[in-house]
């Protein structure tokens, strides 16, 4: 127990320096990052990253090579579903459900074809990420769709307690997901899937079941951000989402979540996340050009990646 503890500790200790060290520089260089309306929109980027983290967590600690790049495409999806919806008279709360059901039935739909017909994630992902963002631009014809009610606003723009609401919302997503990866079966079943599928099919555990709930989780989330940015912008958007899907990925390597599989955290995920999205944020306060945002972004994923590469070799010694 005490190795595992001290193991978990030392995978995410790094990141949480590297984060705190990174918002004490921002800091120092421009006072501008201290202020509220800077850290209330940091949050709000940081809840979308962290969401779409923690589902791609879920993915990758399943192993097999699994990999979600659908994210981005569906969270443009979705978020253009649920204004159509609201658009022609459908109440809230049901447009909602239904969106979030569809989510899911999508990581279902990529679970089934993983699992079943044993096609690489990387190309069912791949191909929803083409369908998705094609079938955004035929809903819209490329317009944006405006005209949302009021009280769906309020799920991106508004606040309790000066807190944004995508912001309780990654919170209480967190706690959920961070309580069934640590504490429960599927949890264990899952990391055992993950680590060594063999051993883990000879030990009882349904290995297909295990993946097809990952990806349904992945889906679903990537719901739940496509219902915040569209209630965010006040618009389902059909252009929204790009690179989202490497973002992801990339929060969840920085947070020390194995690409092998078998490995990660919601924390390690949301850490991951929160570096990406200050590091966004540094970017813009330190005004340095667009241009260089992506390679930046790109370079710490290098990084990320080696390391976790490094560190899997010097533990295997």
């Amino acid at each position: 127990m005490a190795s595992k503890f001290k193991k978990r500790t030392f995978r995410e200790l790094g990141p949480l320096v590297a984060l705190v060290s990174l918002a004490v520089f921002t800091a120092i260089l421009n006072p501008r990052f201290l202020t509220a309306f800077n850290l209330q929109a940091l949050g709000r980027q940081i809840a979308i990253f962290g969401l779409l983290a923690i589902g791609e967590t879920f993915v990758i600690i399943s192993g097999g090579g699994a990999i979600d790049l659908s994210p981005g495409s569906m969270v443009a999806l979705t978020g253009v579903m649920v204004a159509w919806l609201m658009t022609h008279s459908v109440p809230v709360w049901i447009s909602v459900i239904l969106i979030l059901l569809f989510s899911i039935g999508a990581g279902a739909w990529h679970g089934l074809f993983v699992t079943k017909l044993r096609v690489p994630a990387f190309i069912i992902t791949l191909g929803t990420l083409t369908i998705a963002r094609g079938m955004a631009a035929v809903i819209t014809k490329g317009w944006p769709i405006i005209g949302l009610p009021s009280s769906f606003l309020k799920i991106g723009q508004g606040e309790f307690l000066k807190i944004p609401i995508p912001v309780w919302i990654l919170l209480a997503v967190a706690l959920v997901a961070d309580f069934f990866l640590r504490k429960t079966v599927y949890g264990k079943h899952l990391r055992a899937s993950g680590g060594n599928e063999v051993a883990a099919r000879f030990s009882g555990v349904n290995v297909d079941r295990v993946r097809m709930i990952a990806f349904m989780v992945s889906g679903f989330l990537a719901g739940v951000v496509g219902i915040i940015i569209a209630a965010r912008l006040s618009q389902g958007q059909p252009g929204v989402g790009n690179m989202y899907e490497l973002y992801a990925i990339a929060s969840t390597v920085i947070g020390g979540t194995s690409l092998t599989g078998g490995e990660g955290s919601v924390l390690g995920a949301i850490v991951g996340a929160s570096i990406i999205s200050l590091l966004w944020n540094a970017l813009v306060l330190l005004n340095v050009s667009t241009y260089w945002h992506n390679v930046v972004i790109g370079i710490v994923i290098v990084v990320a990646v080696t390391l976790d590469i490094l560190r899997r070799r010097l533990a295997s010694k």
